[in-house]
């Protein structure tokens, strides 16, 4: 458990701190001692923030940020898309662990992205992953038709970035209303799978609008 509630801001510099220290492979890995384990078994969980990133196994939110058990309440999704139950995850980590910041996460070599973008018909169940972010693409297309393939991509994932925090405050009252009392922050960052730094994109550019 964290010693002490943190603002959305101080939330914000830690994670920016620890990412800073994975990049540049000098990380500290806080947290991730036994005690720390007996700790939060018995007292409970109070994570600092809440991220939703993508299922990737090269985005490993915990180690990007170098932070340990009980930091960091993750909801890991292909695509990183805000859907009902990864609402509801974020829901539940604001009105009952008491959550002050949520980060959207994108990345680079967006799979979901690319499968989306390239238009293929896709089986079972994850049809309906990619037919979340074909808008993105075809929005993302339409504003940049002159972008080479791999730029085009790199838009595509950034766009489905702040779509996601969309779809989260659109569909949810709850944390629009948390929101709007500056009891929690929302913002969007983008993480480069081969550099290992993440950009941090802040607030939705329609935030006042989505509200």
């Amino acid at each position: 458990m964290t010693d002490l509630a943190m603002t959305a801001h101080e939330a914000l510099q830690t994670l920016t701190e620890g990412n800073a220290k994975f990049a540049c492979e000098s990380v500290e890995r806080p947290n991730q001692c036994r005690i720390r384990r007996m700790v939060t078994s018995e007292k409970g969980q109070k994570p600092f923030a809440a991220v939703l990133a993508c299922a990737d196994s090269r985005v490993p939110v915990e180690l990007i940020f170098d932070r340990g058990i009980g930091d960091i309440f993750v909801v890991r999704v292909a695509g990183n898309i805000a859907g009902p139950t990864e609402t509801g995850s974020l829901e539940y980590a604001v009105e009952h662990l008491g959550v002050r910041l949520i980060v959207v996460l994108g990345h680079s070599g967006c799979g979901a992205v690319r499968a989306s973008a390239q238009a293929v018909e896709h089986q079972g169940s994850v049809g309906s992953i990619v037919r979340k972010i074909i808008p993105v693409v075809q929005k993302t297309k339409e504003e940049n038709p002159d972008l080479a393939e791999n730029e085009l991509l790199q838009a595509i994932e950034r766009n489905n970035i702040w779509q996601s925090i969309e779809d989260l405050l659109s569909h949810s009252a709850v944390l629009r209303e948390h929101l709007k009392s500056s009891h929690i922050g929302v913002v969007g960052a983008y993480y480069d799978i081969a550099t290992g730094h993440v950009e941090w994109m802040g607030q939705h550019p329609l935030h006042p609008d989505i509200l």
